[in-house]
C-alpha cells in the first residue's frame, strides 16, 4: 500500500485537490463496496474507514455483540474483526494510487491503532487533545499518556518499509465557535507533539468557519507557522468543509461544499474532508458522498491560489503564534505542557464541557461571521483578539450563532434559485 503523505504531496504537486468522504459502514461488504466507489470517482481520492461509536468509545464487547448479531452499526467496527476480515476488504482497492485512512474519535485508541496496523494501514487521525476534550471524559492527562503509546507504536511501523501518517484533529475543535488562533495552536500542538514521539509525516487541521476572508487567513497563517515549527517533517494542511448546523436546502448545501474547496485550493491546503446535500438529515448515502467528492473536485479544478502576501492581517497569526509559545514555555515535554497548559487555562476552549476544560473562555460571531474572542478567560491574548467590552451570549444569541452558517447559505441558495427563475422546496 501507497504511503499517505507522499501520495497526497505528489497530487499537490500536480496542482491536484485531494477529496476525501468520511464513510463507514458496519458490514465488510458494503464496506468494500464504499471504498470502491469512492476510488472510482471522477476525483483525485483517498479512502476512509470511518469507526462506529462502540470502537471509538472503546465497548469493544457491545460491537463485537452487534457484528455477531448483525446489528449494523454507524461506522466500521475494527477492532471486532480478524485482521483478515478487513484485509479482505481492502484487497485489490487500497493501493499506490488510492491510500486509506482509518478515522475514529477516541481518546485512548491503543487497541485500534493495534487493529489498524495489523490490517496493513499506517493511516489515521486524531490528537491528545482533539479527541479527549470534545468526545470523552477521560482526564486529559491520561489521554496524553495513551496518544503517546500510540504514536510510538505507530512510527514504528516505519521498521516494515511504510511510511505512518497522523493528522491532528486539533483544527476542528467543537466544530464551530471556536475563534482561529486557537485552532491554528492546538493544530500545530498536536502536529509538534507528533513528532516528538517519531511521526515524520503528517497533516494539519483547519475547519470551515463563518466567513470565508476570516478562513483564509487563518490557513494562510497557519501554513507559515507550520513552516516555522515543523520545517523537518512531511506535512500538509486539511480542510473541513463546516461542521456546524447543516444547511436545510440541497442549494445551500452545495454553495458551502463549493466555498470549501475554493478555500482549500485559494490557501494551498492539499486536501478537503467533504459533506453531502444530506447532511442536515441523515448519513449519506455511497451515491452522495461520490457525488460531493466529484463536485468538490470539479469546484477545486476552476480556482486559482491566491498569490502570497494576498491575504488581510488582523492578528490571527501573531495570537496563534503566541498561545503556541505560552505552552511550549510551560514544560519542555509537550505531553506535560499541553495538561499545564489547561489546567492554568492558558489554552481554554469555548462551549467545551470537559473538566479538564477551564470553561471561561467565550467568542461571538460579528455580523459578517467573523469568530472574536468576548472573553478569552486566562488565555494569553492581547486586546486584537477580542471584541470590545462584549457580554456573554445569552442562550437565544447561541442559538443564533450556532445557525448563522445555516440561514446564511440557505438564504444565498434561495436569493440565487429566485433570480434564475428556479422553483425550490422551502
Amino acid at each position: 500500500m501507497t504511503a499517505f503523505g507522499p501520495f497526497v504531496a505528489r497530487a499537490r504537486e500536480a496542482g491536484t485537490l485531494v477529496v476525501q468522504p468520511r464513510m463507514g459502514m458496519s458490514e465488510p461488504g458494503r464496506m468494500r463496496a464504499g471504498l470502491l466507489a469512492t476510488k472510482d470517482a471522477a476525483a483525485t481520492t483517498v479512502g476512509t474507514l470511518t469507526l462506529d461509536s462502540y470502537t471509538r468509545t472503546g465497548e469493544v464487547a457491545a460491537a463485537r455483540r452487534a457484528v455477531a448479531e448483525g446489528v449494523p452499526l454507524n461506522g466500521y467496527p475494527i477492532t471486532s474483526y480478524p485482521s483478515v476480515v478487513t484485509r479482505s476488504v481492502l484487497h485489490g482497492v487500497a493501493d499506490d494510487s488510492f491510500p486509506v485512512q482509518v478515522r475514529h474519535g477516541s481518546a485512548r485508541p491503543e487497541k485500534i491503532f493495534s487493529a489498524l496496523l495489523a490490517a496493513g494501514l499506517h493511516a489515521t487521525e486524531g490528537g491528545p487533545v482533539s479527541y479527549c476534550l470534545p468526545y470523552s471524559r477521560t482526564p486529559l492527562r491520561e489521554a496524553v499518556d495513551s496518544w503517546r503509546r500510540c504514536c510510538e507504536l505507530l512510527a514504528a511501523s516505519r521498521s516494515d518499509g511504510a511510511e505512518p501518517h497522523l493528522e491532528t484533529f486539533g483544527g476542528c475543535m467543537m466544530g464551530q465557535l471556536c475563534p482561529p488562533g486557537l485552532l491554528i495552536a492546538l493544530s500545530v500542538l498536536e502536529g509538534l507533539f507528533f513528532r516528538r514521539h517519531g511521526l515524520r509525516s503528517i497533516s494539519l487541521s483547519y475547519a470551515q468557519q463563518a466567513s470565508t476572508r476570516q478562513d483564509e487567513e487563518a490557513v494562510t497563517a497557519l501554513q507559515a507557522i507550520a513552516a516555522e515549527l515543523l520545517p523537518d517533517v512531511d506535512r500538509h494542511v486539511v480542510i473541513y468543509t463546516y461542521m456546524g448546523v447543516y444547511p436545510l436546502s440541497p442549494g445551500g448545501a452545495q454553495l458551502l461544499l463549493d466555498e470549501a474547496a475554493r478555500l482549500a485550493v485559494r490557501t494551498g491546503a492539499a486536501r478537503l474532508i467533504v459533506k453531502t446535500t444530506a447532511e442536515a438529515y441523515r448519513i449519506p448515502t455511497v451515491g452522495e458522498n461520490v457525488r460531493a467528492l466529484e463536485s468538490a473536485a470539479a469546484v477545486a479544478a476552476g480556482e486559482r491560489r491566491s498569490p502570497p502576501g494576498a491575504m488581510p492581517d488582523t492578528g490571527i497569526r501573531a495570537e496563534a503564534r503566541g498561545l503556541i509559545d505560552a505552552v511550549l514555555d510551560l514544560h519542555p515535554d509537550i505531553g506535560r505542557a499541553l495538561v499545564l497548559a489547561f489546567a492554568k487555562g492558558y489554552l481554554d476552549v469555548p462551549y467545551c464541557l470537559h473538566p479538564d476544560n477551564a470553561g471561561r473562555a467565550r467568542s461571538r460571531l460579528d455580523r459578517d461571521g467573523r469568530l472574536h474572542w468576548s472573553d478569552p478567560g486566562s488565555m494569553p491574548i492581547g486586546r486584537s483578539g477580542r471584541t470590545p467590552a462584549a457580554p456573554a451570549l445569552s442562550s437565544s444569541e447561541l442559538l443564533g450563532a450556532l445557525s448563522y452558517v445555516q440561514r446564511s447559505y440557505d438564504r444565498r441558495a434561495f436569493r440565487t434559485s429566485v433570480a434564475d427563475g428556479v422553483s425550490v422546496a422551502r
